[in-house]
């Protein structure tokens, strides 16, 4: 009877320790999401839908467009703005997007934080290639730059540099270094140092989502790759439209990504955008261009927007089967920067003059 007693002792302690253990991990997945979630799911209640961006469509002057955003998210950054124009309000629907990358990286689990802050990187990429080419073609470099990113300080410092070499200086330390010197010494042209950026930036979103586990490397595998797949496939149409070789096309597209070598390969060696979107159909993205086809033709930003919008859906699918994981704030983040980006055009829109129905046509186009 002592041998069957210790025998049901130990597996009854063996049994708890592995209930435990499971509850452990659990609770380790799943609780540090419980309130950023919650409350990103009130910010996102809060997102305007077509109903209020009709509205905005209708303000006819930027007066009228700010104070129909008071009562919004957006009231704390529109109302001391310096002057009333598309400019000013940029910047400051900019300011809050950058309030809401700050927020995300103090409220998510350290161990997934990090990741909006590689995606807030991204942002001077956008920044440091925009003010270099404006440099290298003697524009006012300053009219590039979006007020977002960690390098804020040090693209405004480009942006007003003297000299092309100034900028090196600027740049020291920082992993930007290297290609900018490698352009200055004609070694990679302007086209090839942006790419190189980039490069060295979906590298990093990569690397980070490999080394997650579980559904949360599922996610952020998922939606690096769909970014690379959506930047590889607008390059390849736009060098398409170009008539660029496909040796030109491979030197700049973004390693990683959804597709396969040889589809890929494929598209490299089709003669034209209308035979490039004919292979796409066999492959997932094909609900992409059902809308969009005839747009592409003519303009290939509307395949760029109908893709942004398919990568929307699929981070909403997904926190659909994880409620508490990071596709939830990565889906609120991607309808913010939809909705700023539309909050921007129609207050451009307007000062330049549009009529809302013209408005609210341009707009509509843009889902």
């Amino acid at each position: 009877m002592s041998t069957i007693t210790v025998l049901m002792d130990t597996t009854l302690v063996v049994i708890f320790t592995w209930v435990a253990y499971k509850t452990g991990q659990i609770l380790w997945k799943y609780t540090p999401y419980s309130y950023p979630n919650a409350r990103i799911k009130a910010m996102e209640a809060r997102l305007f839908n077509e109903q209020k961006l009709g509205e905005l469509a209708e303000s006819k002057t930027l007066n009228n467009f700010v104070m129909n955003l008071e009562d919004s998210d957006y009231k704390p950054y529109l109302g001391n703005l310096p002057s009333l124009r598309a400019e000013t309000i940029d910047r400051a629907l900019e300011a809050s997007l950058a309030d809401t990358y700050q927020l995300m990286l103090k409220i998510l689990p350290k161990r997934t934080s990090a990741f909006f802050q590689l995606l807030l990187e991204e942002w001077d990429v956008r920044n440091i290639s925009s003010v270099v080419k404006a440099k290298f073609k003697g524009e006012v470099a300053r009219d590039y730059i979006h007020e977002l990113g960690t390098l804020i300080g040090k693209v405004k410092a480009m942006a007003e540099a003297k000299t092309l070499e100034e900028i090196l200086v600027i740049l020291e330390g920082t992993e930007y270094e290297d290609p900018y010197q490698r352009l200055l010494l004609k070694e990679i042209s302007l086209e090839e140092f942006e790419t190189e950026l980039y490069k060295k930036h979906y590298s990093k979103l990569l690397e980070y989502a490999h080394s997650r586990k579980a559904e949360e490397r599922e996610i952020l595998e998922e939606f690096v790759n769909l970014k690379i797949d959506k930047i590889n496939l607008v390059t390849i149409l736009r060098a398409k439209a170009h008539h660029l070789s496909a040796d030109k096309i491979r030197s700049s597209l973004i390693p990683g990504g959804k597709m396969n070598r040889k589809l890929i390969e494929t598209l490299l060696n089709v003669e034209d955008i209308e035979m490039a979107l004919a292979e796409l159909d066999s492959t997932e993205y094909s609900s992409i261009l059902r809308e969009v086809r005839e747009k592409v033709m003519v303009d290939i930003s509307a395949f760029e927007r109908a893709f942004e919008k398919y990568i929307q859906q699929r981070m909403s699918e997904l926190t659909k089967f994880y409620p508490l994981s990071i596709a939830t704030p990565i889906s609120y983040i991607l309808q913010k920067e939809w909705e700023i980006r539309r909050l921007k055009a129609i207050a451009k829109l307007i000062e330049d003059g549009l009529k809302p129905e013209v408005i609210k046509k341009i707009i509509g186009e843009q889902l």
